[in-house]
């Protein structure tokens, strides 16, 4: 359940970055307060996951689907650059 509770932390992860972006400096409302959700969310799941996964796997792993989902969304639906580099380091 520790790796489901993980997964569920990156997710929620990614949605708080997307939020931060959609917040424009925390000047609408909306993206702001989802920001602070997802932001509080992302880390009571990885509270729960750290339970039974060392601290530096699930830091680690947390931090790559956050990097490697925002990466892909910031491609695909946000129309950022796919340069050789960026995919390469994905």
């Amino acid at each position: 359940m520790s790796w489901i509770y993980l997964i569920i932390a990156g997710i929620f992860e990614i949605c708080f970055a997307i939020s931060l972006k959609y917040s424009e400096s925390f000047s609408k409302p909306l993206p702001s307060v989802l920001f602070i959700v997802f932001t509080i969310l992302s880390y009571i799941f990885l509270d729960k996951a750290i339970g039974t996964i060392p601290l530096g796997t699930a830091c680690a792993i947390w931090t790559g689907i956050g990097a490697t989902g925002i990466a892909l969304i910031g491609i695909f639906y946000l129309g950022e650059p796919a340069g050789f580099w960026r995919i390469f380091f994905i």
